[in-house]
């Protein structure tokens, strides 16, 4: 009789790691893994004795070995945030010869994981960063609609979560290093500096109605003008449902252009407190979009934009299906990719409705 499927979940009782750990808990054998034993151990049990639990941190030194002794076949890597990361996790999944699956944000960690694809491939497994709400199901919703287009020309992303949706800190933490910093964002054919939570403008989503956006640094601004040959424009911008907090956000940034303050990061645990006391004046629906504009196939403008939202709080489900998808697949063996890359392609937007289908999340495509 085979072996159960093994997946170390590194962050296991975390804000992400918890709810992929739920989700992947029937079929698998999960590994709950954490620097605090206890915690991993109490999250591993609540999920069923067939699950274990190992305190680990993902930075030690020896950390491919312990990989093999626990026979990981699979690793998921949630500890963020990914700014600034080495790619110490990915190597040793490599070395220990288990695929491995990341929910980074980071731009520059996303995008650079390709180096490690010669090493992935000799050793025959699946490295896959990115797998999240971006860019792992915002390349499968262009992939969805690219057939309608003769030529693409713009791409416009825009993630707008409920004031009451949980906020962890190494997620601010993520969302804050960029702020007020430049970075180059694909405009009219050609790198442009902008600057993080600037830029800011309205935009009004069918389902829960108008936000203020600014511009954020993710990793579909460096991937998508080489995935979509011939783009012209690639925008991200986030809103938060309460203008107040998103002016404070603008407010951080210009300080941070001024020079005032060095990185606002180190404000992510005074702006996850402060943010709480107005969670009343919010509510826990959020969503997403994405709009594509250019040319259908009888050569007549054309734009698409699909339009998701997220109630009773289930947003914060979105960036864990990506990894909750690959590994099922990964287990069942229905997901024969190998070597390193972005998670671009590995799901499609049919995987990811299925895999949302017990959660209050829905989303609606508009032509024009």
């Amino acid at each position: 009789m085979p072996r159960t499927y093994r997946i170390l979940v590194l962050g296991g009782y975390g804000h992400f790691g918890s709810r992929i750990c739920r989700a992947l808990a029937s079929g698998v054998t999960l590994v709950v893994a954490g620097r605090d034993a206890a915690k991993a151990e109490a999250s591993a049990c609540a999920l069923g004795s067939a699950h274990e639990s190992v305190a680990l941190d993902y930075t030690a030194n020896d950390l491919a070995a312990r990989i093999g002794a626990l026979r990981a076949d699979a690793v998921i890597h949630t500890c963020g945030p990914f700014q600034g990361q080495s790619y110490h996790v990915a190597r040793a999944c490599i070395q220990a010869g288990a695929h491995y699956v990341d929910l980074a944000d980071g731009r520059a960690f996303v995008a650079g994981i390709a180096a490690l694809d010669d090493a992935a491939r000799e050793r025959g497994v699946l490295v896959a960063s990115g797998a999240s709400t971006l860019p792992a199901l915002s390349s499968a919703v262009i992939d969805e609609h690219l057939g309608h287009f003769a030529r693409l020309d713009a791409i416009d992303i825009s993630i707008a979560p409920g004031q009451q949706t949980p906020r962890g800190v190494a997620t601010l933490e993520a969302v804050l290093s960029y702020c007020g910093k430049p970075f180059e964002a694909w405009e009219s054919g050609r790198w442009q500096t902008v600057h993080g939570w600037q830029g800011t403008h309205r935009y009004r989503y069918p389902d829960f109605g108008a936000r203020w956006l600014a511009r954020c640094d993710v990793p579909d601004l460096q991937l998508f003008p080489q995935r979509y040959t011939g783009v012209q424009r690639v925008r991200f911008d986030a809103g938060l449902e309460l203008a107040l907090a998103q002016w404070a956000f603008w407010l951080l940034a210009g300080m941070v252009r001024m020079r005032l303050i060095g990185n606002a990061n180190r404000c992510a645990r005074i702006m996850q407190t402060w943010g709480s006391h107005f969670d009343w004046m919010g509510s826990d629906t959020g969503g997403m979009h994405v709009g594509l504009c250019g040319v259908d196939r009888n050569g007549r403008p054309a734009r698409i934009d699909w339009h998701l939202v997220a109630r009773r709080g289930h947003g914060p489900e979105i960036p864990c299906i990506p990894a909750i998808v690959l590994a099922r697949k990964l287990a069942a063996g229905t997901l024969t990719a190998r070597g390193a890359m972005p998670c671009m392609g590995l799901m499609t937007l049919a995987e990811f409705g299925e895999a949302v289908s017990n959660l209050d999340i829905s989303w609606r495509t508009f032509f024009s």
